[in-house]
């Protein structure tokens, strides 16, 4: 596995065909990590192959990588996996994909309810929906202007860097791909800030503050941040204004990184031995976010929720409280909207009123005098 660039695929995407007089429309991809269809040892074994199998996710040479991968670990990694989605499913699927299209159905209603003609899809980066498959479905919808929002609030390049990458891929499968605007990040977007600080005192008038609010991030390898990823920061920046919302002093919150895979040093430090290091400094009652993710998922329900508490208590805590993600709340709604207005500022984002239709049905007709087919 190289570390260069993912080549574009030589596919070519089915796309409707040009007809005049029609108006573009302006649409809003999301796009999240993505999850296994269903909490099996075969599902897990799909997924896995395609997210482990991205450069961008691993940096690691291919002729390396490739065997470890097919002969070991997807050989042993999908059936503990598999127990651990099955711990968290819900019975409508997997949490990230339902959370992420109530957050997506919720953002649609709003934009609508405002008078907003705009086509909001979700893609998923590994596993399906696809990226290609719902710009190719954004196109049939007549879109031509296309704002893709990486749900991820801190850039890496190991998450937001390779949306980038199997959008631009899917860009060069299209004859005639819409104009495009990427948001990078919001780890300090003030409504990304507000939101996760309006849901953390939520959770404390419904069940009471603990002695410390622990911010818990997805690690990355060190070596990301030695070859100048600005992930590190992000989350330090975002961690950091969060608890100035809240109105935090230094010695009431800490951060740490969470998901450590491999041997290799990842950032520090390591949510478990922060856990297991806490009752010991006389921290008795915990309370822990992951600001990180945008919505619930295995790393926060399982990792954090689930395996988090038992460390804390095991090492002595007395009461561990994890705050959920902001999901498909009012919260996360506007703070999605709020990123969308401002990226596609100049853009049109109602439909054509009647003299608008008249003047697109003259261009229609002057186009078809001279020799247009459609």
């Amino acid at each position: 596995m190289s570390n260069s660039l993912p080549k574009p695929s030589n596919q070519v995407l089915d796309e409707p065909g040009y007809r005049h007089g029609q108006t573009g429309r302006t649409g809003l991809l999301l796009v999240n990590l993505g999850t296994p269809d269903e909490p099996t040892s075969s599902a897990l074994r799909r997924y896995l192959r395609e997210f482990l199998s991205d450069p961008r996710v691993v940096e690691i040479p291919r002729f390396i990588w490739w065997p470890i991968l097919n002969f070991i670990i997807l050989l042993v990694r999908p059936a503990k996996s598999a127990a651990k989605y099955a711990s968290i499913w819900l019975s409508n699927g997997s949490p990230l994909r339902v959370y992420s299209e109530e957050q997506t159905a919720r953002l649609k209603d709003s934009l609508q309810a405002s008078g907003r003609d705009v086509e909001v899809l979700l893609a998923m980066r590994y596993g399906q929906p696809s990226v290609p498959a719902q710009i190719q479905l954004l196109k049939q919808r007549h879109v031509t202007r296309l704002v893709v929002l990486p749900m991820y609030p801190q850039f890496s390049a190991t998450t937001t860097a390779t949306v980038f990458d199997k959008v631009f891929d899917s860009f060069a499968a299209l004859r005639n791909p819409p104009a495009l605007r990427l948001i990078r990040s919001f780890a300090g977007h003030p409504s990304y800030i507000s939101a996760v600080a309006a849901s953390i005192q939520r959770h404390w008038a419904e069940h009471g503050r603990g002695d410390l609010l622990l911010f818990s991030f997805h690690g990355v390898p060190k070596r990301t941040l030695l070859k100048g990823d600005p992930y590190h920061c992000e989350c330090y920046k975002s961690a950091r204004l969060i608890a100035q919302q809240l109105g935090l002093e230094d010695h009431e919150w800490k951060l740490s990184f969470q998901s450590r895979f491999g041997r290799a040093e990842w950032l520090k430090p390591y949510t478990v031995e922060t856990l297991e290091s806490l009752p010991g400094q006389g921290i008795r009652r915990l309370d822990v976010a992951c600001p990180g993710f945008v919505v619930d998922c295995l790393e926060t329900l399982e990792e954090i929720a689930m395996e988090g508490q038992e460390e804390f208590l095991h090492a002595g805590g007395e009461h561990y409280s994890y705050i959920n993600c902001l999901n498909a709340s009012d919260e996360a709604v506007a703070m999605l909207e709020t990123l969308f207005l401002e990226e596609s500022q100049g853009w049109p984002l109602v439909a054509p009123d009647a003299s608008e239709q008249r003047e697109l049905e003259q261009a229609r007709e002057r186009a078809l005098r001279l020799g247009a087919q459609d």
